[in-house]
């Protein structure tokens, strides 16, 4: 079979490099400052915040490869370190979360380069980001915050809302874990419903 694929000059290499990095660096941008646009949601803990910050972070992915979507989950939690209240605790479950979102995003979407494939890597992507919160919390995340707050007021601040919660587990599989999937299917919402008017970006036509 004839190979058809077009080889790119040096200076075609060059000018799509360039361009990654450009569209890398505005994303990153846009997503460290959605991260600031946190906001508290009802039956959660104070400490548990909604943003849209992954929404730039999955376009990357879709568009230039999960490695430039995982960058783009990188750089805006260094900016934000900054300007962090949890001394880097929440900048770094949010680091390992998107992480765990965008990256089977892009890599399904890599393989099948259609709004089919972004819809099954948006939603496998979420359903990843929400299980592996549950081991990422109970094993990195809230031991280290609790260098900040008892694990016993931890608990308390869950119990406050559904005091059937018996321990971290409890707290993180019925709060954390759905809570985390409607986070990844927010982003994943917006991104399927613009996508078309993305397809130029995506594709690598602007």
């Amino acid at each position: 079979m004839k190979n058809t694929d077009k080889i790119e000059s040096p200076s075609e290499k060059r000018v799509n490099h360039t361009r990654r990095m450009v569209m890398t660096a505005i994303l990153s941008a846009l997503s460290s400052v959605l991260m600031f646009f946190s906001f508290n949601v009802p039956l959660m803990p104070s400490f548990i915040k909604m943003d849209f910050s992954e929404l730039p972070a999955l376009i990357a992915s879709f568009a230039m490869g999960p490695v430039h979507g995982a960058v783009v989950c990188l750089v805006k939690n260094l900016v934000n370190l900054f300007f962090t209240t949890t001394g880097g605790v929440g900048e770094l479950s949010n680091f390992m979360l998107g992480v765990f979102f965008v990256v089977p995003a892009g890599i399904i979407y890599r393989l099948r380069p259609k709004l089919s494939g972004a819809v099954i890597g948006s939603l496998v992507g979420a359903a990843m980001m929400a299980l592996l919160s549950v081991f990422s919390n109970y094993y990195v995340v809230y031991p280290i915050y609790t260098a900040f707050m008892p694990m016993d007021a931890i608990i308390g601040m869950y119990k406050a809302i559904n005091p059937s919660v018996k321990n971290l587990w409890d707290c993180l599989l019925i709060f954390n874990m759905p809570f985390t999937f409607i986070k990844g299917m927010a982003s994943a919402v917006i991104t399927i419903a613009v996508y078309k008017k993305l397809t130029p970006l995506i594709n690598g036509k602007v």
